[in-house]
């Protein structure tokens, strides 16, 4: 799991979610070949797969800390850089998120209107300004897959999800959790903690 995966990864337990790494769905998909039809399967990697009664979380995370950040036509597809494109492929490809849709339906037992699609972002291209991440949520707001609409939820709401889990006085032997109960101990944190957030439905 990689680093930023793990701080989701405590966000997503404080929200009631048992949390899975990285998933592949299998999806056939038909090919650009003209002359003739011909259909391909790849596999797709959710990187986080979260779980509780009443829902299923898909979790793309991407943190980007140290480089441009996660660019607009990236996520939407319109870049035409096709690897960039490629990255975000389970979100703007309509063909690629019902195959990773239906299969989880599948594999986990649960109904396509309980699976929640995520996108969580470390780092925002440009984000001083905010022009992509505003894109960003746009297009996911207008983008329904399953539940609803695709969720994106920036590097601030997993790490105040995070303190608040490391708030908690009983030791968890957890990278992140232990990460920020140091920090604490250090007065590094002076931050105050924001509100609770992440509390699960009941």
């Amino acid at each position: 799991m990689e680093s930023f995966e793990r701080f989701v990864a405590v966000a997503l337990e404080s929200e009631g979610y048992v949390v899975s790494e990285a998933v592949k769905f299998p999806a056939a998909l038909q090919t650009k070949k003209t002359a003739y039809d011909e259909i391909q399967t790849h596999d797709y990697e959710v990187d986080l797969v979260g779980a509780r009664r009443d829902r299923l979380v898909l979790a793309t995370v991407k943190s980007f800390f140290g480089s441009r950040g996660v660019a607009a036509d990236h996520v939407d597809g319109t870049t035409t850089n096709a690897d960039a494109r490629k990255g975000y492929r389970m979100l703007n490809d309509a063909a690629v998120r019902e195959a990773v849709l239906a299969g989880a339906a599948s594999r986990y037992g649960y109904e396509t209107s309980q699976i929640e699609m995520r996108l969580y972002v470390g780092r925002f291209a440009a984000p001083t300004k905010g022009t992509h991440e505003a894109k960003i949520r746009q297009w996911c707001a207008n983008t329904t897959v399953g539940a609803g609409p695709i969720k994106v939820v920036g590097v601030d709401d997993v790490v105040a999800a995070a303190r608040q889990v490391a708030n908690h006085k009983r030791y968890r032997d957890n990278p992140v959790i232990v990460t920020l109960k140091v920090l604490q101990a250090a007065g590094v944190l002076n931050v105050p903690l924001p509100p609770e957030v992440g509390t699960p439905a009941t």
